[in-house]
């Protein structure tokens, strides 16, 4: 093994994290950018935007590619292949179900705590619909007999069924990365508990051009865009928990990437039925505080289950 390789090799995580963001953050700044100049994300992009956004999910996994190969670690054990079926598939179905009950559950806690806030027809949902549309130059017209309200329970139907699966590659691209490599090389060094923290916060970092660009929390709160880097942080620890624990379970990042996938369906899917749009950072999307409440209460038992478990990877 030469020199520069043996270096590589002893120091795989911060190559990778290295080669991660440099990849992404040159594709983001250099690409993404100036497709969305002028544009906000958060209330409507034009679709090359947005095609363009999802194609930084496969980064992660370009960079575990490079890795493997300027580290000679290889492609065994990469954390895809699942446990035998009797094991993974009851972990797979509690992941199929996880993320709707807890995205759910938070979006109840915040209505419940803001009933005025709450309204099943859907007209806020209706005027951002008509939003979108207008920025991505797309004409809306709803079928005959078809309410916004019915379009909105239809579309987190969807979601629910199909998301983990419309949404799986995309979420895969980054899921063996976050999950399949960096959160396992780290469980291994210093714990489950710490390895959450720090994977969570990298992951976190790792969206900063695009949550400054409106992903998420919107453009023009106060303390722009550094607040909305530190939400999506905290965010990211917490859902990158969860992730980690299904993927240890099962033995494979596919379980994470059906959980990311459906996910992405449903985050602001709460917002359908808000007045006022709801406020990102504090509810009924699971990016706030209040909507992300069920997701906090979930890391919480898992980490007092896993505590300082470290595992042989």
């Amino acid at each position: 093994m030469s020199r520069a390789r043996e270096t590589l090799s002893r120091h795989r995580v911060s190559t990778f994290v290295a080669v991660t963001f440099a990849l992404t953050w040159a594709y983001e700044f250099g690409m993404v950018y100036p497709l969305a100049a002028g544009q906000d994300i958060s209330s409507g992009a034009s679709v090359e935007v947005m095609l363009a956004i999802g194609a930084a999910m496969f980064f992660p996994s370009i960079g575990v590619a490079l890795t493997r190969l300027l580290t000679g670690e290889g492609f065994r054990d990469c954390c895809i292949k699942p446990r035998p079926l009797r094991k993974s598939f009851p972990w797979f179905a509690v992941v199929w179900l996880m993320m709707p009950t807890l995205v759910a559950a938070g979006a109840a806690v915040y209505y419940l705590l803001f009933p005025s806030d709450f309204d099943p027809s859907c007209a806020g949902m209706a005027t951002l619909l008509m939003q979108q549309a207008a920025a991505a130059g797309v004409p809306v017209q709803l079928p005959d007999g078809v309410t916004i309200a019915q379009l909105a329970v239809a579309q987190i139907a969807l979601g629910v069924v199909a998301g983990p699966v419309l949404n799986f590659l995309p979420a895969l691209g980054e899921e063996w990365g976050w999950r399949g490599y960096l959160a396992l090389k780290l469980i291994g060094r210093m714990g489950f508990v710490k390895a959450m923290l720090v994977s969570g916060v990298i992951w976190g970092l790792w969206h900063a051009p695009i949550t400054a660009l409106g992903h998420n929390y919107g453009v023009g709160y106060p303390g722009f865009p550094f607040a909305g880097i530190a939400a999506m942080t905290v965010a990211c620890v917490a859902w990158g928990t969860l992730l980690s624990f299904v993927t240890l379970k099962t033995g494979s990042c596919m379980a994470a990437a059906f959980a990311h996938g459906s996910l992405n369906a449903l985050v602001a899917a709460p917002a359908f039925f808000s007045v006022t749009g709801g406020n990102p950072f504090v509810g009924p999307a699971s990016t706030g505080i209040v909507g992300g409440i069920a997701f906090l209460i979930a890391v919480v038992v898992v980490l007092a289950v896993m505590g300082k478990r470290r595992f042989p990877l």
